[in-house]
């Protein structure tokens, strides 16, 4: 038998253990085998939920003055407590399944979730919602979704710009439907040397050396002409003293 020292240090480690968690499962059960109860404290234990098999004296103590003293009135008879400091709702999926499969040994009292008392309908509902890691699991696949098609999207306009580059500059000018560019202009081609026949070639005759023009000819023999046939032309005279002068 328990002594009051030792109660009292039950009392003290169950009201502190309560007063940080966040919701509480009262349970009861009848005709319990060995092999059950560690069945189901194993699957409590991996919801991370805490379980102790209570006197129901000590279990109004240890939850006055908290949330769960709300479920005072169900302390009656053979009680278990789980309950937990994590997602409710992982304890809550625990309980409700373990109580289906095994209606005939364990029977739900009542529970405490964030502060409300709620009934076995009520557990199922909860325990039918994603829990808190499934819910972050679910955000972080949404958010990474999203930045994903961002980083696509941004990706694909320098990418899918590339490409139409690409075609355009693969294409004929006619095909662009721009103007044919113009053909460069020629620059002057430098000038040619001077060939061989032009270099060979004589030089001019400068104006005074060379014969003159066939009209000048003409009319200086015209203008010889007739003064030689003007009887009293200077050349006439001349000529005909010639004439008329003996030869020695």
């Amino acid at each position: 038998m328990k002594t009051r020292e030792t109660k009292q240090k039950d009392l003290d480690a169950l009201t502190a253990s309560l007063s940080n968690s966040k919701s509480a499962m009262v349970v009861s059960f009848s005709k319990l085998t060995v092999t059950k109860d560690q069945e189901f404290r194993n699957s409590l234990r991996e919801a991370g939920a805490k379980y102790q098999v209570v006197k129901n004296t000590l279990a109004r103590l240890a939850v006055k003055g908290t949330d769960f003293e709300q479920a005072t009135e169900h302390f009656s008879g053979v009680t278990a407590i789980a309950w937990t400091e994590n997602d409710p709702v992982v304890l809550s999926k625990a309980i409700s399944k373990f109580m289906k499969d095994n209606a005939d040994i364990y029977t739900f009292k009542t529970g405490v979730v964030d502060g409300r008392l709620v009934d076995l309908k009520q557990l199922t509902e909860i325990a039918s919602l994603p829990s808190k890691e499934e819910l972050i699991s679910k955000l972080l696949y949404v958010l990474n979704a999203q930045a994903q098609r961002i980083v696509t999207v941004i990706n694909a306009v320098p990418r899918d710009l590339a490409v139409v580059i690409k075609q355009i500059g693969e294409k004929d000018p006619a095909e662009r439907g721009g103007a044919v560019p113009e053909a460069k202009a020629e620059e002057p081609a430098p000038a040619a040397e001077a060939s061989p026949a032009t270099e060979d070639a004589p030089e001019e005759t400068p104006a005074a050396d060379q014969p003159e023009a066939p009209v000048e000819a003409a009319e200086e023999a015209q203008e010889t002409k007739e003064s030689e046939q003007d009887p009293g032309s200077p050349e006439a005279e001349q000529a005909k003293e010639a004439e008329e002068k003996p030869e020695e």
